[in-house]
């Protein structure tokens, strides 16, 4: 009896451990109405902010960025009310592989063939916020993000920080299912492990972003 009440504890501890190392996924919506028009706001420095992704499979992972194009955020009394990024899905760089081997290029262009982010049809992403909640720096963004021809909304936390007039929002490091905006290559959610084996790759892409206006 006690052999057999060991064993249910340990399976239970182990089975804990397992959920706690799964990657813990945003909420994606139907994209919400946007109430502040930030159409025409263009304050974001481009050059200063990035957006960082990194993508996992069976013994190993690639990361790297996409750039910001444009972005403006509106921002009243030192608290952000609204803004949106757009982001260059032609800028995509991998940073693991060193840039001068053919692997990185290989890489780079079956990330942006119609398998990932088709970039040829849809050269950009778009993030829309649509509300902000929190105290103090630490806050929760929801907007509405496009990727491809899909648009959801998510919730990311982030910490705002404004120091001589320069406002930096860093994201925590937070994970989409590219799933949900209709990217399945290889996707165990859409493919049996008996067709792909050990060659899937992970629906959750993690991502975290920089976003500094300008001086």
């Amino acid at each position: 009896m006690k052999k057999i009440l060991l064993s249910i504890v340990v399976l239970a501890v182990v089975s804990i451990a397992c959920k706690s190392e799964k990657k813990k996924e945003v909420t994606t919506e139907k994209a919400k109405v946007v109430d502040v028009n930030v159409g025409e706001l263009d304050n974001v420095d481009t050059s200063a902010s990035v957006l960082n992704w990194k993508g996992t499979k069976p013994g190993g992972a690639h990361n790297g960025t996409v750039a910001i194009k444009t972005g403006g955020l509106l921002i009243n009394k030192g608290a952000l009310v609204g803004g949106q990024f757009v982001f260059d899905m032609g800028s995509i760089k991998v940073l693991d592989i060193p840039a001068d081997k053919k692997a990185n290029g290989d890489l780079v262009g079956h990330l942006s063939s119609p398998d990932f982010f088709a970039v040829e049809k849809f050269p950009t992403s778009k993030f829309v916020i649509t509300k902000v909640e929190g105290k103090n720096d630490k806050i929760n963004i929801t907007g509405n993000l496009r990727v491809k021809d899909v648009t959801k909304s998510i919730t990311i936390p982030a910490t705002i920080l404004t120091t001589d007039g320069i406002t930096t929002i860093t994201s925590d490091k937070f994970n989409i299912n590219r799933t949900d905006f209709g990217i399945k290559y290889k996707s165990k959610s859409f493919f049996s492990l008996e067709e792909l084996k050990d060659k899937f790759i992970d629906d959750l892409i993690e991502m975290s972003f920089v976003v500094k206006t300008k001086s």
